[in-house]
């Protein structure tokens, strides 16, 4: 997950928007971490699996509603599976007693992060 911590951070920083094919490379990679690994996740792996979904999920929905046509459906499509790993993970972070106050202070704190130098 660190890695794609990493990436997301940086993708986040960047002033222009990456094209359909990173997006989609980058949003298969998670969704396979995410399949292979969740279920071994400490609690900072949560975190930072959360953080990545939420951030690809609001970015494909924002992309679904500026494109057209084929490409705004499959982003479209992408942040609907991402919203299933978003609730499970949520539901994680619920269950370890973290509210949704808690949950936005975390992101904004890993937003504030900011790539690694």
């Amino acid at each position: 997950m660190q890695t794609l911590y990493e990436q997301i951070q940086v993708y986040l920083n960047m002033d222009e928007e990456i094209s359909y094919k990173e997006f989609n490379d980058f949003y298969k990679k998670v969704v396979d971490e995410l399949g292979k690994s969740h279920e071994s996740f400490d609690e900072e792996n949560v975190w930072k699996a959360l953080y990545i979904v939420e951030n690809i999920m609001s970015n494909a929905n924002g992309r679904a509603n500026d494109k057209k046509g084929s490409e705004a459906k499959k982003y479209a499509k992408m942040a609907q599976r991402l919203e299933l790993w978003a609730k499970n993970l949520s539901a994680r972070l619920a269950k370890a007693g973290y509210t949704e106050d808690d949950v936005n202070e975390r992101f904004n704190q890993m937003l504030e992060e900011g790539p690694q130098q």
